[in-house]
């Protein structure tokens, strides 16, 4: 692989550097485990993992390293290393929504999952790793310029993100510190304090166009409204967003929306798809000094009205290349947290389909124990009408229930140290 061969030269670069440039470099990471328990026996009626929970154990180490080769010029490297328990029968459905790292912009990788080789069914115990970030960015006067594997995402909301469609997560990924690095060529141009243009270039599987993006930014600031524009072209479909934010009364307001038009960059074999449209509104306040709240709107016009409708795979370019997952077309989504103590926060979340009345509930509690070291508990509960299939032996036939409903009931824990 290619960045097999980068990344070796690389660890000679690094293992080569002399006393006096070990100061321009330096290392830094985290590790984090977590022990997650799914049951998805009301979700799915035992179809497929039966009346017991499934658990998995997953162990992340991250290793950071950035070397300062002159003022202006920085090499960053980022490695992640995975071992991972779980049950036989775990399904990779995980919380219930879609996989969206898998889209990410690539165009050549490692083989993810280290053990057992690819060519192996997984059992019980796994091995994946990720070369998360390789790139070079160079600081110049008039602009600043990034090369290589690096983190692209845009958006004010805070649950859902119509113009993060690079490589978003969903809601209910655990570990969401770090977006997917993708590779890029990046251009970041300032053309005033707090306002910039960003340009860039994502090279997709194979160098191929139709696997690839391109995008235009400005970033503005006006009338005490931080706009942002954007312009891009994704896998042969084209997104143009808009995103805002202010202050209102002491309240924290913004609105992000993306409008897509499915191949628009195509010439031929047009699926003449309906454009589509995702907005999100909301605004938040801190309450008193220890308890802050936020409301958000969400409107998925891909969505369905009705749960009958929702399919068991949905289709079209807004699932398969747009990193949409809802099924429904309204949302809102109240969010708190309150600091029980200086150290110990505890949060709830919720996301309400108001097409099916189907919640989703995220309790969290946080506990910095020590500097740099963490443990967190909580689980994500879904309240609604349960999946059914006309047929058992066909479970591809066409679903009815809730959205929500149909999720697996998931808790968890975790431990996360940083180094």
């Amino acid at each position: 692989m290619k960045y097999s061969i980068i990344a070796s030269a690389l660890l000679v670069c690094f293992i080569s550097m002399d006393a006096n440039a070990s100061d321009n470099f330096t290392v830094n990471g985290y590790y984090k485990n977590f022990f997650a328990v799914y049951d998805y026996s009301d979700a799915l009626e035992s179809i497929w993992l039966g009346d017991e929970p499934v658990g998995i154990v997953t162990n992340r180490i991250r290793i950071d390293s950035k070397w300062k080769i002159t003022k202006s010029t920085i090499l960053n490297a980022s490695y992640n290393f995975a071992p991972r328990i779980q049950d036989n029968n775990f399904s990779s459905m995980q919380l219930g929504a879609y996989d969206l790292q898998q889209r990410s912009y690539r165009f050549d990788d490692f083989e993810s999952r280290l053990y057992p080789g690819k060519d192996k069914s997984p059992a019980s115990f796994l091995i994946y790793h990720n070369l998360d970030r390789l790139n070079i960015s160079i600081s110049t006067e008039a602009a600043d310029i990034y090369i290589g594997r690096q983190a692209i995402a845009w958006g004010s909301g805070k649950m859902i993100n119509p113009t993060d469609v690079i490589a978003p997560y969903s809601f209910d990924e655990l570990n969401s510190e770090e977006r997917i690095g993708v590779d890029a060529i990046r251009l970041r141009i300032p053309v005033g304090p707090m306002e910039e243009f960003d340009i860039g270039y994502l090279i997709g599987e194979d160098f191929k166009f139709n696997n690839s993006a391109f995008y235009l930014r400005g970033k503005f600031y006006a009338a005490q409204i931080d706009f942002s524009f954007l312009a891009l072209g994704f896998k042969e479909n084209v997104l143009l967003g808009l995103d805002l934010t202010r202050s209102i009364g002491g309240a924290g307001f913004w609105l992000e929306t993306a409008y897509v038009f499915p191949d628009g960059l195509k010439v031929e074999d047009k699926t003449n798809e309906d454009n589509y449209f995702r907005a999100t509104v909301g605004l938040d306040y801190s309450l008193t000094d220890r308890m802050y709240g936020f409301i958000e709107y969400h409107y998925n016009q891909p969505g369905e009205n009705k749960a009958d409708d929702y399919g068991l795979i949905p289709i079209g370019t807004a699932y398969f290349e747009g990193s949409v997952y809802l099924r429904g077309q309204h949302y809102l989504m109240p969010g708190a947290s309150y600091q029980i103590t200086p150290l110990i926060i505890a949060s709830n979340n919720f996301i309400w389909n108001l097409n099916d009345l189907s919640i989703l509930i995220a309790p969290a509690m946080e506990y910095n124990i020590a500097e740099n070291i963490y443990l967190a508990a909580g689980g994500f509960i879904g309240v609604g009408k349960a999946m059914t299939w006309p047929s058992y032996s066909n479970p591809f036939t066409q679903q009815s229930g809730s959205e929500f409903g149909g999720y697996a009931d998931s808790f968890f824990t975790s431990f996360r140290f940083y180094f």
